[in-house]
């Protein structure tokens, strides 16, 4: 299965779910690196070390998965395409193109492409977030000032 292209199967959502929850209650957050038993098709058992962080976005994927979402993996320091940024934004791509050409997300052409930084759309999404709940906590001060009895 592809996570990038595709929804996963109900069945697939409840086994990703089931093994979130079995790997979130074994996973051993005060140590480096836990060790992991793999059955291979031939029954054969492995051993596998792993980092504890490789774990805990392991866990992360697979309850994404559990609810039905499609995953995506992308390197901080990756550069994306306009596309694809606007993707992961769920804006669409003449959306994007106005942030980037009114300077609200820092960007590099590389020859007649505009490439993003996926850190800087991090930073974008983070910024953005703060502005809403500061305008919610304004508007809940108003409300409660107003005795709207919000």
């Amino acid at each position: 299965m592809q996570t990038q292209n595709q929804l996963p199967s109900a069945e697939e959502a409840a086994l990703a779910k089931l093994c979130s929850q079995e790997l979130a209650a074994i996973l051993e957050t005060k140590e480096q690196v836990q060790t992991l038993s793999v059955q291979d098709q031939s029954g054969e058992t492995h051993s596998v070390n792993m980092p504890v962080s490789a774990l805990r976005m392991l866990v992360d994927v697979l309850t994404e998965l559990g609810v039905g979402n499609t995953v995506k993996l992308v390197p901080i320091h990756a550069e994306l395409t306009t596309q694809e940024a606007a993707d992961l934004l769920n804006v669409s791509r003449p959306t994007l193109i106005k942030l980037l050409d009114d300077g609200e997300i820092p960007f590099h052409r590389s020859g007649n492409r505009r490439k993003v930084r996926f850190a800087d759309l991090q930073h974008y999404q983070e910024t953005l977030e703060k502005s809403r709940l500061n305008t919610l906590e304004e508007l809940t001060a108003l409300d409660q000032e107003l005795g709207l009895g919000y």
